[in-house]
């Protein structure tokens, strides 16, 4: 709005300075004045048009860059300072050898002074990157400088934890939310199944949310890009910028790292801020369902963190106070052992108890291993209490009875009445 009433003020403004001067030509101006205050709509046609033109260069290059007009201004005024110098000089030497070509020198000086202008424009626009290094304080680039700025994904808006981890105020720089990913919240906002139009209205109130927050800037790009799908198109724009990644996305992320681009997954980093839990700690968990091995139980700490109770069975369904005894990094987080037992021990006995449970994990993680890379475990009198060897009876197998030559039927296994002739079938050859 702001614009449009600049650009119909210019246009007024025009239109009145060429009626004030239509309307101050006197009977004593020479003869073509005089025919302008006669012909009055030539001049105000005249500047019609002037302004008409100018409107025209503003409105076909929507996308104006200060850099460039910077960079424009500046090689300029640089050219122009250039040619004066060499304008003196060449006066010097003209006046020296009393060379009369008044006209030549003139084209020579006006000529050198458009040439080193246009070195001069082009030299700063094609170095204007760099220009900085030149003249401190005077940048001419549109790169960010300082921190890299966070652009953020549509996975990061929807998860909505940045905007409670901009309002603690450790985002400094500045945010960035590309003028798509709005887009595609939007398509969410209005899509058909209920779960896409929260999370698209969810997206959207954390964009207006972040814009509220007064210690956080954010700009909204509206930058062209030239890839289609969402995902390449944050990766163009980040190297362009260029910017760290915000996204929850597995994929993304992998492929902005091989792309070379910082990443930062919110699910990293709230790991990252989760507070560090040793062996022997003490714990306050509802149990609330069994776990894989026999006797465990599973809890959750506020957080999400994962708990088992190994010997919690009995106590399912209570909130009971347990020991931590080791823990585990798995791709989901982090996975808390503990026991119930070790909570109603003194000190001395709970030490003990946590050395022995530790040295257990430890042979029965080892033992896991040798699994692993072997394909089976034996125990062989090794006192492991974890590995018990068991004596398996073989199973009897009952096949197809089979025809033979003779006619006579026989059975497929071994029976009460004696050994059986085993023959194979065309399905099962090694029955």
């Amino acid at each position: 709005m702001l614009v449009r009433l600049i650009r119909v003020s210019f246009v007024a403004l025009m239109l009145i300075v060429m009626l004030l001067y239509v309307w101050s030509i006197n009977l004593n101006a020479d003869e073509m004045e005089i025919g302008f205050a006669k012909n009055w709509w030539m001049p105000v046609g005249a500047a019609l048009v002037l302004a008409g033109l100018f409107l025209a260069i503003d409105l076909l290059t929507p996308r104006k860059k200060i850099s460039t007009i910077s960079g424009v201004v500046f090689g300029l005024m640089a050219g122009l300072m250039a040619a004066w110098v060499f304008s003196t000089i060449i006066d010097l030497v003209v006046q020296s050898w009393d060379i009369e070509a008044e006209a030549f020198i003139s084209a020579v000086k006006v000529m050198l002074g458009v040439s080193l202008g246009f070195l001069g424009i082009t030299m700063v626009i094609q170095t204007q990157d760099e220009f900085r290094l030149v003249i401190p304080y005077v940048e001419f680039a549109k790169q960010m400088r300082g921190p890299l700025p966070l652009v953020l994904d549509t996975s990061a808006l929807i998860d909505a934890r940045i905007a409670d981890i901009a309002a603690s105020g450790l985002i400094q720089q500045t945010v960035v939310i590309p003028e798509f990913v709005i887009e595609e919240l939007q398509l969410l906002a209005d899509a058909r199944d209920r779960m896409k139009r929260n999370k698209g209205h969810r997206g959207l109130d954390i964009v207006t949310k972040l814009q509220r927050m007064n210690g956080v800037d954010v700009m909204i790009d509206a930058s062209p890009v030239s890839k289609k799908a969402v995902d390449l198109a944050l990766i163009e724009l980040s190297t362009r910028m260029p910017a760290m990644l915000v996204t929850l996305d597995i994929a993304l992320s992998r492929i902005a790292t091989i792309q070379k681009i910082p990443t930062l997954n919110i699910n990293d980093l709230a790991n990252a801020l989760k507070p560090v839990v040793i062996p022997g700690k003490m714990i306050h968990v509802e149990l609330i369902k069994p776990g894989e091995q026999h006797g465990q139980a599973v809890g959750y700490l506020p957080d999400g963190t994962m708990v088992v109770a190994e010997d919690g069975y009995p106590y399912i369904g209570q909130t009971r106070d347990l020991v931590i005894t080791s823990s585990m990094q798995t791709a989901a987080g982090r996975l808390l052992f503990a026991r119930v037992d070790m909570a109603d021990m003194d000190s001395d006995e709970r030490e003990h108890a946590l050395q022995e449970s530790q040295h257990h994990h430890h042979r029965r993680s080892d033992e896991h291993d040798n699994h692993g890379e072997h394909g089976d475990r034996h125990s062989h009198g090794s006192g492991i209490d974890s590995v018990v060897s068991v004596d398996v009876k073989p199973a009897t197998i009952s096949g197809p009875r089979v025809v033979d030559d003779e006619g006579d039927s026989t059975g497929s296994e071994t029976g009460s009445g004696g050994p059986v002739n085993l023959k194979g079938t065309p399905r099962n050859p090694r029955r």
